[in-house]
């Protein structure tokens, strides 16, 4: 994914200086959000959370602007919402951070206002990252090779193995109340697996993002906005409309489905896709 440039006006007044360099009389410009590669809502107040290039942000209930989450620039790349105010994430840091350019899989406790290391600090970049209970599924970047892959963790992400993709995933999605219950979406295809990642079964139809609930319901978006809807977890699809844009983030929370466009509006669904409205406005 492209690294964008910082240029925009920062969107806090006087008692929000916005992300400032270290350097004397350096100032960044709060870029807003670029990017979103993730999408998640907190169930401890029900805000939504946007995951971007350019930082994580906040659009709480009731708002259609979000906020910047702190004043850090970090590239959150993977991103998945655990329970109230805890949160996953990976990717890059924020160039004033010392870290190194992976993140490896990184912790939240307080709805993102500060993170620290799990695991693979320095070594992976997850671009796709999904918990289950204690299983946590990530597909990305290993630092020396270049190369992606697939990991799975049970034990919350300190330890991993390492799985066979069926082919470079965009996404994942796992059932929460059947970890070992995962699909798989990818450009070519949409897979599901029921051993933990272990083996995959290629399902009908496109690739593209993919999300899935505890009652066996799955939905998937592809490329074009073309939304589809499965009662069996992906065995059958039928169609559902369209999002109304290029999706570049697809996540289903409660009843609701949630898609980033990617010029950064973000749309929510409350009748399984039937219509939408927008959530959030860049």
């Amino acid at each position: 994914m492209a690294l964008a440039g910082i240029s925009l006006g920062s969107c806090g007044g006087s008692e929000d200086p916005g992300p400032t360099n270290t350097a004397p009389g350096f100032r960044v410009e709060d870029p807003g959000p670029v990017h979103v590669h993730g999408l998640g809502v907190d169930p401890a107040d029900g805000a939504l959370f946007i995951a971007t290039h350019t930082g994580l942000y906040r659009s709480a209930r009731g708002q259609r602007r979000a906020k910047r989450v702190g004043d850090r620039l970090q590239d959150t790349m993977g991103f998945t919402v655990t329970g109230p105010e805890r949160f996953l994430g990976s990717g890059h840091p924020d160039g004033r951070d010392r870290l190194p350019p992976f993140l490896g899989l990184i912790r939240s406790n307080d709805a993102g206002r500060t993170w620290r290391p799990v695991s693979l600090l320095g070594k992976r970049d997850f671009h796709a990252l999904e918990a289950a209970g204690g299983r946590v599924y990530g597909y990305g970047s290993d630092f020396k090779t270049k190369e992606q892959g697939l990991l799975v963790s049970a034990d919350g992400g300190r330890t991993w193995s390492g799985r066979r993709a069926p082919e470079p995933l965009l996404a994942l999605s796992a059932d929460g109340a059947r970890p070992d219950r995962v699909l798989g979406g990818g450009a070519r295809a949409t897979w599901r697996s029921e051993d933990g990642a272990r083996t995959w079964r290629r399902l009908g139809g496109p690739g593209g993002l993919v999300a899935s609930g505890r009652d066996g319901k799955a939905y998937r978006v592809t490329i074009d906005g073309s939304l589809s809807v499965s009662e069996e977890t992906g065995r059958r699809w039928r169609s559902r409309g369209r999002v109304g844009g290029e999706p570049a983030a697809f996540e289903l929370s409660g009843e609701d489905l949630y898609v980033a466009l990617h010029d950064g509006t973000v749309k929510q669904s409350a009748d399984e896709g039937r219509t939408w409205r927008v959530r959030s406005a860049p």
